[in-house]
């Protein structure tokens, strides 16, 4: 499973997750976002290899997203905004980011191709994670990879991991000091917790 830690905006923090276990660390790159980290200051953050380096964007021009990509050495676009199929940068995996309400029907993105969906909750129109929950059960019918978002840490992954069996969990606000700035121990807690459930 991908134990994903986003809002990563410093070495310290990308440090801390890595050596708590997170599989992958995210880059808001949404000028608007309290985490925008800048791609020259992302490229600068290092990683162990095999770690997965994600950018996160919002209605960018695929030749945006690649320059950035390469820049910031990055593996996976996940994208927020009102992406198309035809909006999908050529070089890199990609993970859809899809809000889920009380309305969601998986079945529409049946035939997106995208590596993955990232299930997020609701955000009141905003662009990106709110750390706003949502029911784990409207994603437990996808047939598609889930990467699962939205208000977890370590009080209820295991539970949201019980439920949907995910392919990646997702955390950022709820793990933080501040935005953009990692709480170690909720981090930590969080990607235990995670490790646990997935076993």
């Amino acid at each position: 499973m991908i134990l994903k830690i986003c809002g990563i905006t410093n070495q310290t923090d990308a440090d801390a997750a890595i050596e708590a276990g997170a599989t992958a660390v995210g880059f808001n790159f949404y000028p608007h976002s309290p985490r925008y980290i800048a791609p020259a200051h992302a490229a600068a953050i290092t990683s162990n290899p095999g770690v997965l380096r994600v950018g996160v964007f919002v209605n960018e021009s695929p030749a945006r997203v690649e320059e950035i990509a390469r820049i910031a050495s990055l593996h996976v676009a996940q994208l927020h905004g009102d992406e198309t199929p035809a909006d999908y940068p050529a070089s890199l995996s990609v993970w859809k980011a899809v809000r889920v309400t009380a309305s969601f029907d998986s079945s529409v993105y049946d035939d997106c191709p995208a590596e993955a969906l990232l299930l997020d909750g609701p955000a009141a129109g905003l662009y990106g994670g709110a750390g706003k929950t949502f029911n784990w059960s409207l994603a437990g019918v996808s047939t598609r990879r889930i990467i699962l978002a939205g208000g977890l840490d370590a009080s209820n992954v295991a539970q949201a991991i019980a439920l949907v069996r995910p392919w990646g969990i997702d955390a950022c606000s709820r793990i933080e000091s501040a935005p953009g700035k990692k709480d170690h121990k909720k981090m930590t807690d969080f990607l235990e917790a995670a490790r646990r459930a997935a076993a």
